[in-house]
This record gives C-alpha cells, structure tokens and sequence, in this order.
C-alpha cells in the first residue's frame, strides 16, 4: 500500500488528494494544511468583503469531515509541514499547540502554494494594514469594516485582486484609493489596454495613483499615515496590501529540492522534482510557457487543479506530461470584464519575439439585435510563422467568449489562418455572423499579405506636417466626438470626388471611429497611387486623459451610501438615447427654483460624461453622480448663481452653433436635430439654415395652386412632409426609413418630428432659405410653423455669432 502525504488543500493539493482516491482505494492519503480551511474558494474572497457574495460558508468548499466521509482521506488542518527530509522520506509537521512531530511517505505532493508579498517598508506591521490569501484575512478585514466603521480604505497593488479589493470596497460606500507602484495597472495587458481599464476605475470614483511608491506607514491614533515617494501623504483607516505574491516554499530550503532564485519549486514536465517520488504544483512552482518555451511563474487556480489531476495520474503509473501554462485570466471592473491570454507586447520584445499586432473593435453580438455592445480587442502574432501569440480584450459581455476561443487556439499552436476559418456557434443574440475571432483572422491576413499598411497610435507622435497627411474619413458630425490632431475631415462617402484634395506628395494616414473605414479609405487610395496607411483600430483606440483635472471632475464625491439611496427617488430616463436624457433634464431643470435638487436615473452609457459636461456649462452642481448595475443615476443642484430668470441657460458671447441643413435624408436629419438638441440643453443658441433639399424637412404639405410646370414637378418628385424622407444609404424603395423610425420607436429614440419639436421649443431658430424656396417652388404655405425666412445675409450673420459651424 502507498502512503501519500500532500502539503497544503485548497485547488491543487485538494484535486490531487481526491483524484487518488477515485483511482486506488487502497492507497493510504494524509494531507496537511497550516490554516483552518481546506478547502475554500479564494478567488471569491474580495467578492465577499463587498457582500456581493453574502453567504460565507458557500466559500467553504470542502471540511476535513466531509473529505474523510466521503473519501476516506486523513485531512490534518492547523498542522504547518516545517521540514522535508527527503533521503529518510519523511517530513516534520506542527501542531497549533507547538507540538512536533514527523510523518514518513511513499509520495510527497507538495502544494503549499504562495504567500502574499509584504516588502521591508517602515511601519508595515501595523493592525490596520491586512492582506487577503484566505478565510482568515477575510474575516479579519470584514470585522474591521463592521466594527471600526471604515470610511477610507486604501488598496496598495494594482494587479487582479487588488482591483477586485478596491471596487468591492468602492461598492460599499467606502471612499476608496488604489495606488500602483508601475505606469499601469494590470500587467497582463499592454498600456493602451489598461489605460481604458484605468478610466474605468476612476469614472466608478476610484482615487487611482499611478507611479506611486510606499515608503512608509505611520501610525495616527484611529487612522494610518502613507508616506509615498513623490512626497504626497494619504490618510486612511483601512488598509490592504496586495503587492503580488512568492512561493511559500521557505521550509523546503534544506530539503535537497531544487528551488529557482526567488523560491520556486523547479519541476519537469511530469511535475516531478530531482527527487524521486517528489512533485509539486500549483502556485509554489515554474511550469513551462506554451508561448515561448521558458519557465514562468503563473499562479492561477484554473492550471493547479489541472496540475493536480496529472500528479494523482503519475502517481497511480501514468506517464502524463503538463504541457504548460498560457495565463490565461478574466475580471471584472465595475460595468466593464477585461480578459487576457498568451503574451502581451511587452514580453514579446523583451523575448525579442518577431510580432505584429490586431486592433478591432466589434459588436459582441450582431448590431442589428438590441443589446449589442462593442468589444476592444488587441491580437498578437507572428510575422514570420502566422502563430497566435496572446490577445486583450474589454467590454460589456462576450469578452470570455472571445478570449476562450483565442486561448483554445493558442494551447492547439493556432495561426491567423485558423482564426479565419473556425466554425462558430452564430445567432443573432449571440455572436454576428462574422465573429472577432473570424473578423481577427481576416484582419491578420490582410497584413501578412500586404493588403492592409497600418501604423499605430503611438507612431503619431512622429507627425510631419511636410511629409504626412492625416486624413479622418468619418462623417463630419462624429468629430463632435474627439479627432486626431492635424487631421482633415474628408468622409469617406465623399471620398472619390474630392481625392484631388489629398497630396500625392506625403505619406497619408488614414483614420475612421473603429478602423474599418479608414481600411477601406486605405485600400481605395494605394490602388490610385498614393502612399497610404491606416491608423489601426481608428479613434477609438485613443488613450483617455487620466490627468489630475479628469480625476477631480469624475471623483469628486460622487457616490452616496447604500443606505441612504433609494432609486425611487429619481426620474427614470431610462431607454432614452442620447440627447434625449439631458434634453429631458433641463426641461425638469428649468422648472424647479434656484437651490432645489433633480434626481434621474438614466440608462444611457453616455450619460456619465455627458452630464458632467453639460452641469459645468450651465453653471449648475452636481451632488451625486453614481453607476448602479446598468443604470446612471445623478443628484443635481439648480446653482443660485444662474439667471435670475427661471430658464436654465447661461450667457455666453461667441459660443453659438449654426447648421447648415443642405440634405434631405431622414438620417441627416435626425443627426442634425440630435447636436442642435445637445447644444441647446448647454445651453447654446442655435440657429439651422435649411437649404435645397433640406427645405423638405420643414415641409407638411404640397400646395400645386398657383405654381408653375416646374414647380409643379418638383413637389411631385420631393416629399411631401417630413415622415416621406428617405434615407441616405440602404433606402429600399421606403423600406429602409420605416425600418429606422421602427427601430428608433422600439428603442425609445426620440422620431425626428420630436427632436424638431423640442429643439423649437427649446428656443432653436429654424430659417428656410428664401433662394432655395423660389428655385424649387415651395411655398410658405407648405412649411411649418414657428420658423423663419432668410437668405444667406441672415446665415453669415449668425454663423459670425457662432464659434461652431456644421454642414449637413
């Protein structure tokens, strides 16, 4: 009969201890582990601690009673392995009560996995400063936050469970600090990747500090004092370090076991250590890279429980090999997962890997299915043999999906013409008929076969106005969202008539909001002789701004107490797209008085920021801004420093918008409506100079009395009121704008003839032009009510007014 004794429970030792049962009843199994618990679930720890997980013996996996009775298995908790004597075989144990005492075996696993790291920093020890590896570091934080009452809490360490930490005391109402000692949090992922992360954290009220060093605690009473090396001072009550982790391995440092230079126990590809009958896994070891063929430490729960079941193989006479690790990982940032696999760029040019590098950004499932939210993704793989070699990905949902599939890919040695050809499950609320990973591929091959020039972000910074062209192919009113700086605005709709523009003398870098239209922009152009590139994954991939000004606007006291918060409270705005919730809040904004506080819930992703803006420009408070599940509720105070007069505006001098609307089609319209509404709500004047074509969206009859054959003609072939538009693109004989106002209608969208209405109310100055009346023959008699008449004396006039311009 074999005796087996196993070091430490929990995933690894664990798995290890029942898969040996399950394959030998005769076997004689002893496992040890120096705490209380087993076996209990440590990734859920954080989750906890923020009572998003509320029932504490769910995290209790397995008891030493239930393993006996149901295994037969010899479970000793509160008994610390002290010493390996591996040429007698037999190890030195100690009991809680300090007794010693030592136990011989056939087979030694060890499993003691890692201890968190707590460097030489002045004041560490301290009862206010904890760390969080198990039961009892959990229990220990959440009788502090009960007990002492915590209003401040900082989180020392940026990767996975200390940003996990952070949102979950975020969550409780405890003002919260994370400080990370690196440029970036989450190391996994590359930094324009955790940049997005980042803002994530502080738009949730998350004080972050970047490259932000401790070198001292000091205690104060009550609270702790954080000396950093900038100079800065924090003070807190509750502190919580999670610095990283190394193997808790010290016990075996005469052992005869081979050990690497941080401590890391050294295995073969059996899990076997340089003594016989000696292995080893999970957190404590170095397995092997399947990217780049070296040992790495990868602690995670998912590979020790594999490593686990190949151990108890190897013992019982198998010959299994582990393989290796990719890291593959995944965690939640407030509304946002973020997911990773194989290597980053980062570790791909320390390794001095060959790379090249994907940037996309698609629906997590198809566009047209209500729900679909984008997902930003970045693929790396190699030039020269087409390999796989990592992938990041953000968003709302479907970001296990795609990254599961991309680390399936890389464990089978996949290439970018793998990712092309794979077969996935598609329907419309689940994927699009071409996935991200199918969409990666294509990309992929583009690049390697030189169908696709690309330069990247970064590269912008070279930037020579004597040798480069950027040229931004969206349409004209998505640059109210942010554009790349230099650039000329030329959309791609209009591309092939106005390609004189664009010098055949500079290298052109073309750009569209996801990378798509700037690839098609791309392809047009070097078929017509110019040098051209795109920027991969367009605008979208832009950092954000984490500069101190953004942190104080998104920061700044805007969360309430659970206790204290009742969504009943607020106006529900939610469905409405945008602008249709700030149109709605000044509406309520300009009835009540100076120094009253509305409260509204909206569901709009947009809404956050948007509202922030919108409350700075007039002049009005925000008391509480707060994401709460899918929804974004704020607390506004009517600032008594505003007009004297009830209306909710504010005076400006040259801070006018003026449209010109030359197109007739519903969607130009409704485009054009949508930023006259914005403006409006930020309290803007507004002023829109329908013209030819774009008369017909005034229009609310034909009148053919006292016309000409001509004109007669045109009202036949123009629409006769604003519900007869067409649609730019995709118009299908008026299938297409039926489509729109149903799908506008379904998603709670406010229908043109709304946005014209409230932007009327709303003070908008609507001018048909007189010249354009007179040439295709329509009357006054034909057009709305509550506009006005001039020619292009009265536009220039009010476009002289005005610091913005647009052109529809």
């Amino acid at each position: 009969m074999k005796k087996i004794l196993i070091v430490g429970g929990v995933a690894g030792g664990a798995s290890t201890a029942t898969r040996l049962r399950r394959l030998d009843e005769t076997f004689e199994i002893i496992m040890f582990e120096k705490g209380e618990y087993i076996s209990f679930a440590n990734c859920g720890l954080p989750y906890y601690i923020g009572d998003v997980i509320q029932n504490r013996d769910s995290l209790i996996l397995q008891t030493p009673e239930k393993i006996k009775n149901r295994f037969n298995i010899d479970v000793r908790n509160n008994s610390e392995v002290i010493a390996v004597d591996s040429i007698n075989k037999n190890v030195s144990v100690k009991k809680i009560n300090g007794e010693v005492y030592t136990e011989t075996f056939d087979y030694l696993v060890l499993a003691p996995g890692a201890k968190p790291t707590q460097p030489p920093i002045e004041g560490i020890y301290n009862s206010k400063i904890f760390t969080l590896r198990n039961i009892k570091d959990m229990d220990m934080i959440k009788n502090s936050l009960k007990d002492k009452n915590i209003k401040n809490s900082v989180v020392i360490g940026g990767g996975y469970v200390g940003v996990e930490t952070a949102e979950n005391l975020k969550d409780l109402g405890i003002r919260t600090t994370l400080i990370e000692a690196g440029d970036n949090i989450l190391s996994p992922f590359d930094y324009e990747i955790s940049n997005h992360l980042e803002y994530e954290l502080i738009s949730n009220g998350i004080n972050l500090l970047l490259k932000e060093k401790v070198v001292k605690f000091q205690d104060n009473n009550n609270t702790i004092k954080i000396y950093l090396e900038s100079g800065k001072v924090i003070e807190t009550e509750l502190v919580i370090l999670s610095i990283g982790v190394s193997p808790d391995t010290k016990f075996l440092e005469n052992s005869g076991i081979s050990l690497g230079e941080k401590g890391h126990i050294i295995v073969d590809e059996y899990l076997k250590t340089n003594i016989e009958n000696i292995y080893a896994l999970g957190d404590a070891i170095l397995v092997n890279n399947l990217i780049t063929d070296t040992q790495s430490f990868i602690p995670l729960a998912g590979p020790a429980n594999r490593q686990g079941r190949i151990v108890a193989n190897n013992i019982f006479g198998e010959k299994e090999k582990y393989e290796g690790s990719l890291g593959t990982a995944i965690l939640k940032i407030f509304n946002l997962t973020a997911a990773s696999t194989g290597m980053n760029e980062k570790s791909l040019k320390n390794s001095d890997i060959p790379f090249d590098k994907i940037y996309l950004h698609p629906n997590n499932h198809a566009n047209y299915y209500p729900g679909a939210s984008p997902l930003s993704i970045k693929v790396l793989f190699n030039k020269e043999n087409k390999r796989i070699l990592g992938a990041q990905c953000f968003g709302k949902e479907g970001v296990d999906k795609f990254i599961d599939v991309i680390a399936t890919t890389l464990h089978f040695k996949g290439t970018i013409d793998d990712l092309k050809e794979l077969e996935l499950a598609y329907a419309p609320p689940f994927l699009s008929a071409k996935s991200p990973a199918n969409m990666a591929g294509f990309i992929g091959n583009n690049i390697l076969d030189g169908r696709l020039n690309q330069i990247f972000i970064e590269e912008l910074r070279n930037y020579d106005n004597s040798k480069h062209f950027i040229l931004d192919v969206r349409e004209s009113i998505e640059l109210v969202g942010g554009f790349f700086e230099n650039s000329v605005n030329i959309p791609l709709s209009e591309l092939r008539k106005r390609m004189e523009e664009i010098p055949k003398d500079k290298e052109i870098w073309t750009y569209c909001a996801v990378g798509l239209r700037g690839y098609l922009a791309e392809r047009f152009l070097s078929q017509n002789g110019y040098n051209t590139k795109n920027i991969a994954g367009g605008y979208k991939n832009h950092l954000k701004v984490l500069d101190d000004k953004e942190k104080s606007l998104t920061t700044k006291e805007f969360t309430q107490n659970k206790e204290n918060f009742n969504s009943n409270d607020y106006i529900d705005l939610c469905g409405l797209s945008c602008p249709g919730p700030l149109v709605k809040v000044k509406e309520n904004m300009d009835k009540i008085e100076d120094g009253e506080v509305f409260k509204a819930k909206a569901s709009d992703a947009g809404f956050y920021n948007d509202i922030q803006a919108w409350a700075k420009s007039t002049n009005n408070e925000i008391l509480s801004l707060k994401k709460e599940g899918d929804n974004i509720f704020v607390d506004i105070l009517k600032n008594k420093k505003n007009n004297s007069s009830k209306e909710n505006k504010i005076i400006e001098t040259n801070d006018g918008l003026t449209i010109v609307v030359f197109s007739g089609d519903l969607d130009k319209a409704i485009a054009a409506f949508i930023i006259a509404n914005g403006a409006l709500t930020m309290g803007k004047k507004v002023t829109m100079f329908f013209t030819f074509w774009g008369l017909s969206i005034l229009k609310r009859k034909n009148i053919d009395t006292n016309k000409s054959l001509i004109e007669k003609i045109f009202s036949f072939m123009l629409p006769k009121n604003s519900k007869e538009l067409p649609i730019s693109k995709m118009n299908m004989f008026g299938t297409g704008p039926k489509m729109i106002r149903w799908i506008m209608k379904k998603k709670n969208i406010m229908s043109l003839e709304t946005l014209m209405a409230e932007s009327l109310k709303n003070g908008a100055n609507l001018v048909a032009c007189t010249m354009s009346m007179d040439v295709m023959g329509v009357k006054k008699e034909e057009l709305i009510d509550q506009i006005s008449f001039g020619g292009v004396g009265q536009y220039l006039g009010e476009a002289d007014k005005a610091n913005k311009n647009l052109f529809i």
